[in-house]
């Protein structure tokens, strides 16, 4: 196995919205007077000061800026943000800079300007072209403004954008949410983020659930929309679809069990030391909390080692999910551990017909991606 250091990623959290989402269990605040761009900068980078030193070997690869809303920060703040990180991190030369954006009208003007400097992929909330779907998710734009936004991203030079959209939505039929897709697909973006709302915890939806499709018109949804989106874009991971070089290496570095720092307000991160242990972390949630305390160790909310009995499922409940599955070499890589002890589970597995081996790879089959949970239940330590 190598022993040279890989390659990690950078989480920034900004935690804003103009109104938080009825489905929404990120940790996110309505602009209020906790609002406060510059002094959060200035926290932000605090905080990656503090956290520099732990990957201080290794080059970063991708920068993902989500939220909240990032897109209602100023062009000018992403900047000093975006200069603090190359000025203090070891940059790969294919790095990518990811920033999440709405459509709204007011966001959607400063693109230009995130793209002059240096944000080179956008994701775009669209979630639906139909307004009446957009007003019963809370959503603050219409579908006007939705394909506005992903022309002007276009126009202002993004070669790289991903178009988020839901389906299962309430009052939603099969014809609405193919409807939906192929007009996301028209503006070829490169990218399509296509994934069920759910009801989470702690979130409007969960106390006062709308009513959704049944279930067997969402897998009608699910399926469909699938074998459209295939003729276009290809399927690398449960909700994701890219065309060729578009894959988001950001979250790929996820799905691959990989490194990332966090920094913000509840950003998580995880890091593995030269000994190979694995650890978790996450700052404190509060956006006023965070950023009095931001770049000493009392902003930390919690942090924890990742046992390694529990490592084999923490690593297959992300390398499942992609459509390539994993290699013995990247399961040693990430883990640090011998991949012969997993092997009677994957040979068990792949007996059942949820698991099969490829050339090079061990990978869900149609049954096993279809019972995914069942299928990753294998792994949980005994």
């Amino acid at each position: 196995m190598s022993t040279e250091p890989l390659d990690y990623s950078l989480y920034v959290h900004i935690p804003w919205c103009i109104k938080k989402c009825p489905y929404c269990d990120f940790n996110s605040h309505e602009k209020r007077d906790d609002y406060n761009e510059d002094g959060y900068i200035d926290a932000l980078i605090r905080d990656l000061d503090r956290q520099a030193i732990n990957v201080k070997d290794r080059r970063l690869s991708s920068v993902f800026i989500g939220g909240g809303t990032p897109s209602l920060f100023s062009v000018d703040a992403i900047d000093r943000l975006l200069s603090a990180i190359k000025q203090r991190l070891q940059l790969c030369e294919t790095l990518e800079i990811t920033m999440e954006a709405n459509p709204g009208t007011a966001e959607a003007e400063k693109f230009k300007g995130f793209y002059e400097i240096g944000v080179n992929r956008l994701s775009i909330g669209v979630q639906s072209f139909n307004d009446t779907h957009l007003q019963l998710l809370g959503r603050v734009h219409d579908a006007k403004q939705a394909h506005g936004a992903i022309r002007i991203a276009q126009d202002a030079g993004f070669k790289r954008i991903n178009i988020d959209l839901m389906f299962g939505l309430p009052q939603q039929s099969l014809e609405q949410a193919l409807l939906d897709v192929e007009l996301a697909l028209s503006y070829q973006t490169g990218h399509l983020s296509h994934y069920q709302l759910t009801l989470e915890k702690n979130t409007l939806f969960y106390k006062q659930p709308p009513e959704l499709p049944h279930d067997e018109l969402i897998w009608d949804m699910q399926t469909s929309c699938q074998q459209t989106i295939s003729h276009q874009l290809q399927q690398y991971e449960v909700s994701a679809y890219a065309a060729e070089q578009q894959r988001s290496q950001h979250n790929l570095n996820y799905w691959q069990f990989g490194d990332y720092l966090g920094i913000g307000a509840g950003a998580h991160g995880k890091l593995t030391n030269k000994l190979g242990q694995i650890s978790r972390y996450w700052n404190k949630k509060q956006p006023r909390e965070y950023m009095k305390l931001a770049g000493t160790a009392t902003c930390l909310g919690g942090n924890t080692a990742i046992p390694a009995r529990e490592l084999p499922f923490e690593f297959m409940i992300n390398a499942l999910r992609l459509t390539a599955g994993f290699t013995l070499q990247q399961y040693q890589q990430a883990t640090h551990l011998d991949p012969n002890s997993v092997m009677p589970k994957i040979n068990q597995l792949i007996d059942k017909g949820l698991l099969q081996q490829g050339e090079n790879a061990y990978r869900c089959t149609k049954l096993g991606w279809n019972f995914l949970n069942d299928t990753l239940e294998h792994f949980l330590p005994t």
